[in-house]
């Protein structure tokens, strides 16, 4: 969604961009190891995604001068939602399960 509000005094410009990031693709869960082909090419990708995603955070954190937004068509995507003085709000599910701890924790870090 996109808006740009102007008057004779200000402009304004937003964008809201809604995106379901799937979580972390572990292989032995997925069993796309097993299954091959397109499942574990996609399972690739969404790790890796999500992982130049973790990097752009940190980087943008750390006050880098070069940040890496061009590594994955997320990052490149979110660029201007993720930078400057936007603001970007995140919504992680967790399971309440021993069983889901790790996994918990890792959409938290």
């Amino acid at each position: 969604i996109h808006y740009h509000l102007s008057d004779h005094q200000a402009q304004r410009k937003g964008k809201l961009h809604i995106c379901d990031l799937a979580g972390s693709e572990r292989l032995s869960k997925s069993k796309a190891h097993v299954a091959g082909g397109e499942l574990l090419q996609e399972t690739k990708n969404i790790n890796k995604s999500l992982s130049t995603l973790s990097n752009v955070i940190e980087q943008l954190q750390a006050g880098t001068k070069s940040v890496a937004f061009r590594e994955s068509k997320l990052t490149s995507l979110l660029r201007d939602s993720l930078g400057g003085d936007s603001k970007t709000l995140a919504i992680i599910c967790c399971g309440p399960l021993t069983s889901q701890y790790h996994e918990s924790l890792s959409s938290l870090r």
